[in-house]
């Protein structure tokens, strides 16, 4: 099961071969505060028909959302999503605290943003001490779903690597909780934890006796179904965008996520809060389709001839810009056209992730190819452009739902126990190659950083 911010998909899979056997689907409801009961109901109805009969079920979700529960096992309030940015000054404010951003790459691997639990943990006790004094026990967005399908009340809540080292008080470091932060982050209170556990031991059975796995970040469920390698990188064009690669080795950087991942290593993380949504606002503004955006797009120049698109229509993540609007740069006469707002978008929305490879890059990462994935990378178009910007190979896997075909792997990985995860390959719809020079990449590069250091410095 993918329990993602929009919806949540369910795939049944064959523990060997990986064969998808049936499908499901229930949307969540709209907003950055979720009533966490909303994610039960659509569970059960994306897997009506479907999970009964099965071995084992995992599930991957959203990371970093804040379900605060009360002594009874209730909700205290609404869960915060990953992307409600009201936490962004108490991000800040936990980095001076510690002593700035190096002190917490060294004390957990990742420097707060609004993102993370921390911040919305703090959040909450300065705005809403009432609710956070009857706070006893905290999850994660997949942490709940898990809990409940153990029956939820009484059983011990728990979590795995993955999803836990996006909290801000789990160390990737050294792969234990820093209660001490909590503390100090949730203004000296303790609240319970899940307990951490392995990636292919089990949480537990439903009530129909299935198999429980630990579960997963939506990131490393993603990396687990494509099954990457070394030199493989993997950008997601969904609602956000991320990068990401997998590595034996934690290497700590202030732009870096330092996050585990489902198979015991590491996952640096590079995320953005604007991706595909910014192709589909232009396709709205331009009163067109997605398709026929891909269409206008290609009848202008490579670079727009100068016309440079700041993708920042959430705020941003990366680079930390929470407070953050789009903006359109070099508009003269010949670039007031619908086909160069179209190819600027796309290009804006790519050279945004390139600056997300590149800060993997500095942490660690050699890709020799990236997988494109997520509802962006359908279009031949994004595919091809992100070869000529990125400057490396690019591979579009088999359009699939890889959040929830990783969460069904682990299912088969905690069914047999131990050893290795089951080997289920991805299939590849297109193999673009790099760019011979990558001159005009560089160039549309350029444009852009030029464009975004003039208006923000960085």
């Amino acid at each position: 099961m993918d329990s993602s911010t929009q919806s949540c998909k369910v795939v049944v899979c064959d523990a060997d071969t990986g064969a998808v056997l049936g499908r499901g689907h229930a949307p969540h409801p709209e907003g950055t505060e979720v009533a966490p009961e909303a994610w039960w109901t659509a569970l059960q109805q994306a897997g009506e028909g479907l999970l009964d009969s099965v071995d084992a079920v995992s599930i991957a979700g959203q990371q970093h959302g804040l379900v605060a529960l009360d002594a009874t096992g209730q909700p205290v309030r609404d869960a915060l999503l990953w992307n409600d940015v009201r936490s962004a000054e108490a991000s800040d404010d936990l980095i001076a605290e510690l002593g700035g951003p190096q002190a917490w790459l060294d004390a957990v691997g990742s420097v707060p943003v609004a993102a993370l639990t921390a911040a919305k943990l703090r959040w909450m006790a300065d705005h809403e001490p009432e609710l956070a004094d009857r706070v006893t026990r905290v999850m994660l967005p997949h942490d709940y779903l898990t809990w409940r399908l153990r029956g939820g009340g009484d059983a011990a809540p728990t979590t795995d690597r993955s999803d836990a080292s996006g909290t801000g008080y789990w160390s990737a470091v050294s792969g234990r909780y820093r209660e001490d932060l909590l503390a100090s982050v949730f203004r000296d209170r303790t609240p319970e934890l899940p307990t951490v556990l392995e990636p292919s031991e089990s949480a537990g059975r439903t009530a129909s006796g299935a198999v429980v796995g630990v579960g997963a970040g939506d990131n490393a469920a993603a990396a687990l179904g494509l099954g990457i390698g070394d030199g493989d990188v993997v950008i997601s064009l969904g609602t956000s965008g991320t990068a990401f690669a997998r590595t034996s080795q934690l290497h700590t950087d202030p732009a870096v996520n330092g996050f585990a991942d489902a198979t015991g290593q590491f996952l640096p993380l590079v995320c953005t809060l604007n991706a595909a949504r910014v192709l589909e606002a232009t396709a709205t503004a331009l009163g067109i389709g997605l398709n026929e955006l891909d269409a206008l797009a290609r009848q202008a120049p490579a670079g727009a001839d100068g016309l440079v698109l700041l993708p920042y229509l959430s705020g941003e993540r990366t680079p930390n810009l929470p407070h953050a609007t789009g903006s359109l740069h070099g508009l003269r006469l010949e670039t007031m056209r619908p086909a160069h707002l179209a190819r600027a978008a796309v290009e804006g929305m790519l050279c945004n992730m390139a600056d997300a490879l590149d800060r993997l890059r500095g942490a660690g990462a050699t890709p020799r190819r990236v997988l494109l994935i997520g509802g962006g990378s359908r279009s031949k178009f994004v595919a091809e452009t992100a070869a000529q910007i990125f400057g490396v190979a690019v591979t579009v896997p088999e359009p699939e739902e890889y959040v929830a075909l990783g969460a069904a792997r682990q299912a088969a990985w905690a069914l047999r126990g131990g050893g290795e995860p089951p080997q289920w390959p991805a299939a590849a719809t297109a193999e673009i190659p790099a760019p011979d020079d990558g001159v005009v990449g560089m160039g549309i590069r350029s444009a852009y950083a030029q464009a975004r250091e003039a208006l923000y410095g960085k």
